[in-house]
């Protein structure tokens, strides 16, 4: 038995012991004065691997790309000030997709906080809004409960971010450790994870009865671990619902899957949107109904029964009604929806919704993904087919940046299982892609993971190939490099009477050289018959690669719904044939694509 003795320590030490005690492996972080005593403590210890990055912001994006591909708490270690500044973006970020991180961060001595002291801010201030919860420790003695508690609330219900303060004194300070065991859960925090039987029991009703139904599945059936995944797949077998998804949502139900619609949203797939537009019971599951999903919100799937379950009971009629509401856990309601389908509604025919799956099969006919191809220019669309092509047999984990090959990413590279997506849904932040790539790498070091890139996001991080490279982490960095801020040009062209204003990229920097100064491998393609090749020589270097794939500078991300508009007024490829879209001229005067 451990004597109580052993149980005194420095504040230093008890952040250690907690990373342990919770299952931490690797930190993600950047020193500086006001953590120094933890980092002293890292430097004499192995247990826990410290990831040096080179900005708080992309400790943080790191973060999220190991949680989010291993179903773990993320954790981010800064200093006070900038430091903890520096990492409000990825904070926002994880709050808005769910993902689950730890930010310890430093503060200034107890005594000195608020008198401006060097590099002083206030963390907890600053970062209540973008966390689930926050602390600033006063006592060493409250160190250890306050850290498990950390941990415990950011996994748990609707995973988020959560920080923890820690002032220098407190740092120093000898006071008694507490392992996970001896601290109670704080009443003040309950999650609800069993839902409410009967309203499961109206949900399958109506579900039974419905003609047009549809599954409309989230990031929280990711979040909610694999047995969510395979408990929605035995769902969508046993009802016979077609079953869609959001950005976040990728690889719940797999792409190759006969029911699969394909992403629905701003840019989803045509099948997607008319089927959530015309179906008369919608079954909406860990998605938030946000406006990307929903469009003209008065317009929104005008005449269908929607049931909502979410263990965020906040999310709950926030945007959009729900006739049915189920508060809880996504595995754990999706659990009895199939013990009670089984009972009560095993008897449902599925030819009930024969007509249906033919309307469907027609609108599927439109083939609202199409490109035309260019023999003499890579299509980015084509750039995505060939990597899927190319990886899909491999163990492979993608990340993005944000923007048109984001979406792209999204149409085109088909996610057959959860955990392998990363991106910035919510907060859409440029630069996420390349450190959650680095995270990710971290966490499955055999593993071949790659951040499809814009020109444009790819830079605002780019400085973590130098971690990339210090670590060993052979990430892959596909570059859709059209010399464009992509997607705000598109936007400019469609919206703003193709006034150009400053979305292209004058000082574009060659990747390659790059690339070769960060230490890593540098790649460039031009030609689509020489893109394969390109491709499997990315994957053959044992290094980090910057692959520099030079795409047709003007096309344009489809389908589209514009600004204001309801699911069923999308804009279609072989529709965007107006004079304003087709022959229009940028200032260098080249044609669109």
């Amino acid at each position: 038995m451990t004597g109580t003795d052993d149980m005194r320590m420095t504040g230093a030490e008890i952040v250690l012991r907690a990373l342990k005690d919770n299952g931490v492996e690797h930190i993600f972080g950047y020193p500086g004065g006001a953590v120094l005593p933890i980092y002293d403590e890292i430097f004499q210890q192995e247990e826990v691997q410290h990831i040096l990055v080179r900005h708080e912001q992309g400790a943080g994006h790191a973060a999220e790309g190991y949680a989010r591909s291993t179903g773990k708490v993320g954790v981010l270690l800064v200093t006070s000030g900038p430091g903890a500044t520096n990492a409000v973006t990825p904070l926002q970020d994880a709050l808005m997709d769910s993902i689950p991180l730890v930010c310890i961060s430093g503060q200034v001595p107890s005594s000195l906080i608020g008198s401006d002291a060097f590099q002083e801010c206030d963390t907890v201030g600053i970062t209540r809004p973008c966390t689930k919860h926050n602390w600033l420790v006063k006592d060493v003695n409250d160190l250890a409960k306050i850290l498990h508690e950390a941990f415990r609330v950011a996994q748990s219900g609707r995973p988020g971010p959560v920080l923890v303060d820690i002032p220098k004194d407190v740092q120093f300070a000898t006071g008694t450790y507490q392992p996970p065991s001896a601290v109670p859960t704080a009443a003040h925090y309950q999650p609800k994870i069993q839902g409410d039987l009967a309203e499961i029991e109206k949900a399958v009703a109506l579900m039974a009865g419905a003609k047009k139904g549809v599954i409309y599945s989230g990031g929280g059936v990711v979040n909610s671990g694999p047995t969510a995944s395979k408990l929605l797949r035995e769902l969508v077998e046993l009802t016979g619902f077609p079953i869609t998804s959001t950005l976040m949502g990728l690889g719940a139900y797999p792409a190759s899957g006969p029911a699969w619609l394909g992403m629905l949203g701003m840019h989803g797939t045509y099948e997607a949107n008319m089927a959530m537009h015309d179906c008369d019971v919608m079954l909406c599951v860990g998605a938030r109904f946000d406006d990307r999903i929903t469009g003209r919100l008065n317009a929104f799937s005008p005449n269908s029964k929607k049931i909502h379950i979410d263990i965020d009971p906040s999310s709950i009629n926030k945007n959009v009604p729900a006739d049915v509401k189920i508060i809880g856990d996504t595995a754990s309601v999706l659990e009895d929806m199939l013990r009670i389908w089984r009972v009560s509604a095993k008897t449902a025919d599925k030819g009930r919704m024969k007509e249906w799956m033919a309307q469907i099969d027609r609108w599927r006919s439109r083939n609202s993904l199409a490109y035309t191809m260019n023999n003499d220019v890579i299509m980015p669309q084509y750039a995505i087919e060939r990597l899927y092509a190319l990886t899909k047999d491999r163990d492979t984990y993608i990340t993005t940046e944000v923007g048109q090959h984001q979406m792209w990413a999204a149409q085109f590279y088909h996610f057959e299982e959860p955990n392998r997506w990363m991106t910035s849904g919510g907060l859409g932040t440029m630069g996420y892609g390349l450190p959650a790539a680095l995270g990710a790498q971290i966490a499955h070091p055999n593993s071949l993971v790659i951040d499809i890139a814009g020109d444009a996001s790819v830079q605002m991080t780019m400085q973590e190939m130098s971690a990339a490279v210090q670590y060993n982490a052979p990430i892959k960095i596909f570059i859709l490099n059209n010399q464009y801020m992509g997607m705000v040009r598109q936007w400019q062209q469609l919206l703003h009477g193709n006034r150009l204003s400053n979305s292209y990229t004058e000082a574009m920097p060659d990747f390659v050289k790059m690339a070769e100064a960060f230490g890593a491998h540098g790649i460039r393609c031009e030609k689509p018959g020489e893109l394969d090749a390109a491709i499997q020589e990315m994957i053959d270097v044992d290094k980090p690669v910057l692959f520099d794939c030079r795409v047709a500078n003007l096309a344009n991300c489809f389908p589209m719904i514009p600004s204001g508009k309801a699911h069923n007024e999308m804009l279609l490829p072989d529709e965007a044939t107006d004079d304003a879209v087709a022959n229009a001229i940028d200032a260098k005067g080249r044609q669109l694509v």
